[in-house]
């Protein structure tokens, strides 16, 4: 990897930033990392990368990857911009309302940095670092002609903030809903054992190789993710209202994800389940323990 940019910062340290920062890592960068969270903060310092505050993480940055969830933007953004030197591209890759990311634009411009909409188009860990990104915000193309080298898939979508984020919020009315609807749905189907027969059905309708495996994954996804994914569909049904139209089924989806988070946080190493069977026969007994317990 060859870039212009040596020293690059990831505040927040989850999944999308432990990966950002394994795919960084080479000759010439140096890598600092800051998150609240104590257990993120640890595997941060086992990288190698940990710093103790986000002013030393940002201290010299060319670059600022801010990975946080939904809920944490504003106050992740406020400390960047109390950290940052000189003119660094700040880029937010969190699914948030255009409301919230011009927001955080206003944020950063104001303490003199470069601000970077990114609006992340698929789950991060099968592309990593690759994974496609819409970029919105006056600074979109210069960022995405230095960051390149990065291995990074970037397309410049807007000179304006907020309209990338739209496609991003939209697209996950679908995506984090059918992460619902198909808990719901197979969790009934199952208690009536008739699975198998509405996934045949499915497929008849919706054509896919293996609906049953799909099932599985989306599924699964809510349960381990679903706190954060219910963070950023309350972020989906503000883009909803913002445009006038009553976010019913976003709300909706925010509870089922919410539900599947705290399920998911019970059942432990059940939640991945290598087969839709044993998932969903792993999170019945899950609700059934805490129908016992209440």
């Amino acid at each position: 990897m060859s870039s212009n940019m040596t020293k690059i910062a990831i505040i927040g340290f989850g999944e999308v930033g432990g990966i950002f920062a394994s795919d960084l890592a080479s000759p010439g960068v140096r890598l600092a990392a800051f998150d609240t969270d104590p257990v993120a903060q640890e595997r941060a310092r086992a990288a190698g990368i940990g710093a103790d505050s986000p002013a030393l993480a940002c201290a010299g940055a060319d670059i600022v990857f801010v990975c946080v969830t939904a809920g944490s933007v504003p106050a992740a953004m406020r400390s960047v911009a109390a950290a940052i030197e000189e003119r660094p591209y700040v880029v937010d890759v969190n699914s948030v309302a255009p409301g919230t990311k011009q927001q955080a634009g206003q944020t950063i411009e104001a303490a003199g940095g470069r601000y970077v909409e990114a609006a992340v188009m698929a789950s991060v860990p099968p592309k990593r670092i690759a994974t496609p990104m819409l970029l919105g915000g006056p600074h979109a193309a210069s960022f995405k002609a230095e960051a390149e080298p990065l291995g990074m898939d970037l397309t410049v979508f807007s000179p304006e903030i907020g309209r990338a984020s739209s496609v991003k919020m939209c697209r996950s009315v679908m995506i984090k809903g059918l992460e619902a609807l198909t808990t719901e749905c197979m969790l009934a189907a199952r208690h009536y054992g008739v699975e198998q027969d509405v996934l045949r059905t499915m497929g008849d309708t919706l054509p896919h190789s293996d609906w049953p495996g799909l099932a599985r994954y989306v599924i699964s996804r809510a349960l381990i993710h679903g706190k954060r994914r219910a963070e950023e569909m309350r972020e989906v049904a503000r883009t909803v209202e913002d445009a006038g139209i009553e976010p019913i089924a976003s709300r909706a989806i925010v509870e089922r994800q919410d539900w599947a988070w705290r399920r998911g946080a019970e059942m432990g190493a059940a939640r991945n389940a290598p087969d839709l069977e044993t998932l969903l026969d792993a999170l019945t007994e899950s609700i059934n323990r805490q129908k016992a317990a209440e």
